[in-house]
């Protein structure tokens, strides 16, 4: 985007990628489909701390600017939910996308192109593994660090410092969690599995959908309640938010005594989950036949 803006006024712009392929980060985005924005984009959902910031970069460059740039590129879309905009096809088309608008600004791209150094001297100076370049100015847009097998890297950080800026301890963001084997109890069994619960830590919650991995948890509720996750918080999975769980059971019990643990929890979530519940919860006979107090008392965390 960098590169098409400067590109456009006429500056001669060189794209130095590392990676073999650009857009890699873009193109396993989204499920492969790119949610590429968020109408409902605004400066209270961004944690920073200089929060200002948010409010001139997303003014001057909108959730609506990059709609327009999509549809003038024909690409289809749609709303999932919660005002997430992605791809109907596949992710490829946004980075085709922005590699037709690079060349039509007369970007030059090199791929496979590392960055062993950079120097300050009349203008920047950067020697790569294909040579050195100069320029009177330099753009470091190098992404963070949580996906290393998609080439991420520190250089950022390393150029930063060297140019005598602050540097933000660095905290996971956006991530999955990953669960110990101590702690895991066989989740990787139930690999593949999502529902939808309300994840919180402490007073901070988010009620969307969480995918069990096989090495731990993940999904849009899970990604964004990581960026407040500290180390020693607990972290809090209701599966029945906005219910109560242990009257809605007593209610079952009177009205369908015969109705098992697991047959009501399939309703909710897949066959597997729901067993796994009822062995955590040692849910194993019919409503009818267990004390109201055995009920409630066996609501427990999972």
């Amino acid at each position: 985007m960098c590169a098409i803006a400067a590109g456009s006024r006429g500056r001669r712009v060189l794209v130095i990628e590392h990676n073999t392929t650009v857009g890699k980060k873009i193109r396993i985005s989204g499920g492969g489909r790119c949610n590429f924005t968020n109408i409902h984009t605004d400066p209270e959902r961004y944690l920073s701390d200089n929060p200002r910031f948010c409010y001139s970069a997303l003014s001057k460059y909108t959730p609506s600017d990059f709609v327009a740039f999509v549809e003038k590129h024909g690409i289809a879309y749609h709303e999932k939910k919660l005002g997430q905009l992605f791809c109907d096809g596949s992710a490829q088309q946004i980075i085709d996308a922005l590699l037709k608008d690079c060349a039509e600004a007369g970007v030059e791209i090199r791929c496979d192109c590392g960055v062993e150094e950079v120097r300050r001297e009349d203008g920047y100076i950067v020697d790569t593994t294909q040579g050195e370049f100069r320029a009177t100015a330099l753009v470091v847009a190098t992404g963070g660090l949580s996906i290393p097998r998609m080439g991420a890297s520190d250089l950022g950080y390393r150029v930063a410092a060297q140019f005598g800026m602050n540097i933000v301890s660095c905290e996971p963001g956006l991530v999955p969690f990953v669960v110990g084997e101590e702690g895991s109890d066989g989740l990787s069994d139930l690999s593949g599995i999502s529902f939808d619960a309300l994840v919180s830590i402490g007073k901070t919650a988010f009620e969307e959908a969480v995918l069990i991995t096989h090495r731990g948890l993940s999904g849009p509720a899970i990604l964004q309640i990581s960026s407040y996750w500290k180390e020693g918080d607990l972290l809090t999975l209701d599966l029945f938010p906005g219910v109560d769980l242990g009257g809605e059971l007593l209610r079952i019990k009177g009205d369908a005594p015969k109705t098992t643990p697991k047959s009501y929890l399939r309703r909710r979530f897949s066959s597997r989950f729901a067993l796994r519940l009822c062995d955590r919860n040692g849910w194993q006979r019919c409503f009818g036949e267990m004390p109201d107090a055995a009920v409630r008392a066996r609501v427990v965390p999972v």
